[in-house]
């Protein structure tokens, strides 16, 4: 269905016949949309509604501007006036990776909207590229090494194509089978595939608008655009623990991911370390796994679980366990 606020119309995949009960409100990663969690909707014991939104940029919403001045709140502020436009009465909230991020912001400036947080391989609340240490401290004042210069034209330019070939590694097919998932060919690849490709390319949404850096690797965070939302110096949650009432939260994560990782193979600084990425001065990776867990020990109410031989998407990956462990959550509130 097709919702309109008064920042935009957003587009929102439901399921058909479900228009009552304990809304969950789905948030997809970056470079998705809500067509991701599909099956995941699907499963869902009757008593809930689900909804998954497609973020500004992505899939049938508006591809109005990302300010990323504001961190991740163009998009947490959208999802608040969609809440509020259906009358929604507290929901449960479920993101993934760049989504994971945008439901805790959600949740750091309107704690009262919300009866539980599911995370999945949520992105660090200290953003993507650019810190270090589980406190999340600035690397260079500049967060060098994160946002929009971090990302692969090759893979940008084929995304703006709608490349739907295997032909490179920067294929959106290829990095779906490899960084999306750790085993590649998952049921229905194309309907994914496709769901990547309505992400929209430009300064003003994907990746962003580009800036240099004295500093290695010579990038820095732009004004705009997503990857510029999620760096460092835009996005930081220091405070989570201090907001009230604290629902609970159940952080669920692939072992294997290679995207959101202390290790991450996306994050310049362990490319560099790694040799992947020349002249490094010895810049430490991103804890990123590590981040999240020390802002959650400060939080409190939450529960860490790992599945073995998953990599950056459980739901897609493990629908089985998913949905099991997603709907325990869910009804312990």
């Amino acid at each position: 269905m097709k919702v309109t606020t008064p920042r935009l119309t957003q587009h929102v995949l439901t399921v058909e016949g479900r228009t009552s009960g304990e809304p969950v409100l789905f948030v997809h990663g970056n470079v998705s949309s809500g067509a991701f969690w599909r099956d995941s909707m699907a499963a869902l014991p009757a008593r809930y509604r689900p909804l998954a939104p497609d973020l500004r940029g992505f899939g049938g919403t508006d591809p109005e501007p990302v300010d990323a001045t504001r961190g991740l709140r163009d998009w947490s502020d959208d999802l608040a006036e969609l809440v509020e436009a259906l009358g929604l009465d507290g929901v449960h909230l479920v993101g993934w990776s760049l989504g994971g991020g945008v439901v805790l912001q959600l949740l750091r400036d309107r704690p009262a909207l919300v009866r539980s947080v599911t995370l999945v391989n949520p992105i660090s609340p200290y953003g993507f590229g650019g810190t270090e240490g589980p406190d999340g401290t600035l690397t260079h004042p500049d967060g060098a090494g994160s946002g929009a210069g971090a990302a692969n034209p090759d893979f940008v330019a084929r995304l703006k194509a709608g490349d739907m070939s295997d032909e490179s590694p920067t294929s959106p097919r290829n990095v779906l089978r490899t960084g999306y998932v750790k085993h590649p060919r998952i049921p229905d690849e194309d309907f994914y595939l496709r769901s990547m490709l309505t992400t929209r390319v430009g300064e003003a949404n994907y990746p962003g608008d580009a800036a240099g850096s004295p500093a290695w690797p010579g990038v820095a965070p732009g004004k705009h655009g997503v990857l510029n939302a999620c760096a460092p110096t835009h996005f930081r949650l220091d405070d989570l623990h201090e907001i009230g009432p604290r629902p609970p939260v159940l952080w669920i994560r692939g072992a294997d991911d290679v995207i959101v990782s202390d290790t991450s193979l996306f994050d310049l600084a362990h490319l560099g370390a790694i040799g992947v990425v020349p002249g490094s001065p010895g810049t430490p990776a991103q804890p990123m796994v590590t981040q999240t867990r020390a802002v959650l020990d400060r939080y409190g109410r939450y529960r860490e679980v790992v599945l073995d031989d998953c990599g950056h998407s459980p739901h897609l990956e493990r629908p089985a366990e998913f949905g099991r462990l997603l709907a325990e959550h869910l009804e312990e509130v």
